[in-house]
């Protein structure tokens, strides 16, 4: 990705607020209301280039750099934030490809991808497994010189109208850790038909918001996916080494003053983002425990328990008192909190990106030492007082 001066950026910026004032602000509430897939509004992103921001120009796309693409995502999300996620997934997949794809992928796929004549979408969530990517159970089992794919999808951003999706399987369930016996496919399929052989998708999901641009599953019954199709080749076939050793370079503990010498800045900076995390979980949770009526993103069956008790409630509110007074309540007590570690895919995703396309800002290179990340919640305000 190339990095382009502040004038060529603001031009390419004023062509997409153009784009954004003339043609989506008087249509997106027609579109939005009736959940309609914007094809002209998105004719005209392909027309843009917008589908090839970020692949590079020798595959004919545009081949800017990040910060260009999340302003030219905000100035769309200006207008509807659904046009965002038409090209986001897109991006990813992109990404992904021109990352850690072979030359012939690169080759076959990323021209039509930067044209916008094959448009992408990325699944990896399932309906028991969100964020908690290791916990997928899609499997992918080697049958001749296919894959059969079996297990289901959801929440899929442009899955039916994409030709392209990015799925990640397990292809060796017994792998430690289990991330390693996962793999990335490159699953070709026909825009837009719901039914095809191996694979179902049900109609789109009805969702509040985000209207527009379908999210789906994708149920998938013995569908078969070349061999040639494993993203980066069979060589990243179950164990990624020089994934696997990135991750573990960046996030195990140092042994010595030495190690600790050939750590780059963002190494360290990474390491101690995990660390504030991890210390920030443990005292929120020290909080959550003594108020029940404080929002607990780990404990919410536990807070409809304490609302349905209120003399439990009461005496939790007693102990935040004895807390205060130098009085800890439940001193002796075993914790059921269990800190989660911080996420690694930033790290993982940083490895992967070449020095120049990080461009990190001086302040966020620093050696010194940065505060914890302590979550803070605005108390709630006063209650309006009722008119006679």
């Amino acid at each position: 990705m190339t990095a382009i001066d502040v004038a060529e950026r603001q031009e390419i910026l004023r062509t997409i607020r153009d784009f954004v004032d003339k043609d989506v602000l008087p249509n997106v509430s027609r579109y939005d209301e009736a959940d309609e897939f914007p094809y002209p509004l998105v004719e005209t992103m392909r027309e843009l280039g917008l589908f090839g921001t970020t692949i590079p120009e020798e595959y004919g796309g545009l081949g800017l750099d990040l910060t260009t693409y999340a302003l030219i995502v905000k100035e769309l999300s200006r207008g509807w934030i659904s046009l965002s996620g038409v090209i986001n997934t897109h991006f990813i997949a992109s990404f992904m490809i021109k990352t850690f794809g072979t030359e012939e992928q690169k080759d076959e796929l990323l021209p039509a991808m930067a044209r916008g004549d094959v448009r992408c979408a990325f699944s990896m969530t399932e309906p028991h497994a969100g964020s908690d990517v290791q916990a997928i159970r899609t499997r992918a089992v080697r049958d001749g010189e296919d894959y059969v794919v079996t297990g289901q999808k959801m929440w899929v951003t442009n899955g039916l109208r994409a030709g392209l999706v990015m799925l990640l399987a397990v292809t060796d369930p017994d792998a430690t850790p289990r991330h390693s016996g996962m793999t990335a496919f490159i699953v070709r399929k026909d825009p837009e038909d719901a039914d095809l052989p191996g694979l179902t998708i049900p109609p789109p999901l009805r969702k509040l918001g985000y209207k527009g641009v379908e999210s789906t599953e994708l149920v998938f019954d013995g569908f078969r996916v070349p061999a040639a199709n494993v993203l980066g080749g069979e060589s990243r076939v179950q164990v990624r080494p020089h994934l696997a050793a990135d991750l573990e370079h960046v996030l195990e503990p140092r042994g010595g003053e030495q190690d600790d010498a050939r750590a780059t800045p963002l190494e360290e900076r990474v390491r101690r983002h995990r660390r504030a995390v991890v210390q920030a979980d443990a005292a929120h949770a020290a909080e959550q425990r003594h108020d029940p009526l404080v929002y607990r993103p780990r404990g919410v069956a536990r807070r409809g328990a304490d609302l349905q008790r209120p003399q439990a409630a009461a005496d939790d509110r007693h102990q935040v008192g004895e807390r205060a007074s130098g009085v800890d309540p439940n001193e002796g007590q075993e914790s059921d909190f269990v800190p989660e570690p911080a996420d690694d895919f930033v790290s993982v995703f940083a490895s992967a990106l070449p020095e120049s396309d990080l461009a990190l800002p001086s302040d966020l290179l620093s050696e010194e030492p940065e505060p914890p990340l302590v979550s803070s919640f605005l108390p709630l305000p006063p209650p309006l007082p009722l008119r006679a």
